[in-house]
């Protein structure tokens, strides 16, 4: 029996999902400009041609790296954030999102965070347009919180970027046989970052009880 279209969009996706993570791992190890298309197809297992087929060159092809994290991180943030809003719930789900996603895509969070400037326009200013969109959600986020009297006056430009920088170098120190996974990371993070804005109104969220008291879960891991 014949394939079908939808079949074949889907194989085509799936190839395309595995060469941008290999691709993301070569680039994280040789870096952009030490890396080769003939490295790229040795990793992925596809032929230079078949590559050629998605990318015609090295620039589209960490384009698309960047552009497909910030796309599926930014689209799932914004399904989380539909029907919360408690503004100190919606700060947590962004840290929540953040952390979940480069902590499954570590190779990715690495190519975005030194591979940022070998991007060249027109690709540069289209990743750049979704950033600002991230932000600027993240900003609304912060200016919602501000207008509930739960945070202290600042300069929100500078809370907000101060909040993405804790976030983007934890895949540079997270063990994962060590410290916490992303659930209770993402609670660390966001208190540490609630507690640190608060105008004395922000309460620390109490652990689930079926982790224990006072056994944190990954202590309980690392000791199994």
């Amino acid at each position: 029996m014949p394939r079908t279209a939808p079949n074949n969009h889907r194989d085509s996706h799936a190839k395309l999902q595995r060469i941008l993570r290999q691709a993301a791992r070569v680039f994280s190890e040789k870096g952009f400009e030490g890396a080769s298309i003939r490295d790229i197809s040795r990793a992925s297992g596809v032929s230079l041609s078949g590559l050629y087929y998605y990318f015609e060159s090295k620039q589209k092809l960490l384009y698309l790296i960047q552009i497909h994290a910030f796309t599926s991180i930014l689209e799932r943030l914004e399904r989380r954030l539909a029907g919360v809003p408690n503004p100190e719930e919606r700060l947590r789900a962004l840290v929540s999102n953040h952390i979940d996603y480069f902590l499954r895509h570590p190779m990715e969070m690495k190519v975005l965070a030194h591979e940022d400037v070998a991007l060249e326009n027109p690709y540069r200013r289209e990743v750049a347009e979704i950033k600002r969109r991230y932000y600027e959600l993240a900003r609304s986020i912060f200016d919602e919180l501000r207008a509930s009297g739960r945070v202290r006056r600042m300069n929100p430009r500078v809370a907000v970027l101060s909040l993405f920088g804790m976030m983007n170098w934890i895949y540079t120190w997270h063990h994962p046989r060590v410290d916490p996974q992303a659930d209770r990371l993402a609670e660390i993070v966001a208190d540490i970052f609630l507690e640190g804005v608060a105008n004395g109104q922000v309460t620390r969220r109490t652990r689930p009880v079926a982790l224990g008291r006072g056994v944190p879960q990954h202590r309980a891991r690392a000791s199994a």
